[in-house]
């Protein structure tokens, strides 16, 4: 479902127009399960990333690998103001627990985090790579699992005839079908 989503969003004539407009290359908006499994890989490492500017980190891998920006940036949205003390508080005691070190009782202050800042930058950036590495990777393997076994399962409803063509307008019936009432 998702997969006829993609495609059928990316065949619309207003992205087409957008695309020729500012001469955004098309591939950046390719939605193939290579582009998407990347997107969603690259866009979830740099979630569980504390910077600024997420978005641009984002941006930044355009030159290095081929990917879904739209969808990466999306996914980097994972961590937002409402979900960044959770995300970067569970990843501060989990590189604590891989360290081996005592967690330091926190609190949601500048002043506590500058002060602090020295004692809570190793554990942090270690359960950071924990999460990142892993939660990225997780998504990578499952949107591609996902993807094969959607196409898997369109080309067995194919063979058995039980496939359902999605029509979205009259003029792409084909010739020998007649319109449901």
């Amino acid at each position: 479902m998702i997969r006829k989503t993609f495609k059928n969003l990316s065949a619309h004539e207003k992205l087409k127009a957008f695309t020729d407009k500012y001469k955004i290359p098309i591939e950046y908006l390719s939605a193939n399960r290579k582009m998407v499994s990347r997107a969603v890989f690259i866009g979830l490492f740099i979630a569980f990333i504390p910077m600024p500017m997420q978005m641009l980190a984002v941006v930044a891998f355009i030159p290095f690998t081929r990917f879904n920006v739209p969808i990466a940036l999306a996914m980097c949205w994972l961590s937002n103001p409402f979900t960044m003390p959770a995300m970067y508080y569970v990843e501060y005691l989990t590189g604590s627990f891989l360290l081996g070190m005592e967690t330091t009782p926190v609190e949601m202050t500048l002043e506590w985090f500058s002060q602090n800042l020295s004692n809570i930058f190793i554990p942090l950036y270690v359960g950071t790579a924990f999460y990142s590495i892993s939660v990225s990777s997780l998504a990578y393997y499952l949107v591609n699992h996902l993807w094969r076994s959607s196409v898997k399962k369109d080309k067995d409803s194919r063979k058995n005839g039980t496939y359902i063509r999605n029509v979205t307008k009259e003029n792409d019936m084909p010739k020998d079908e007649e319109p449901k009432s």
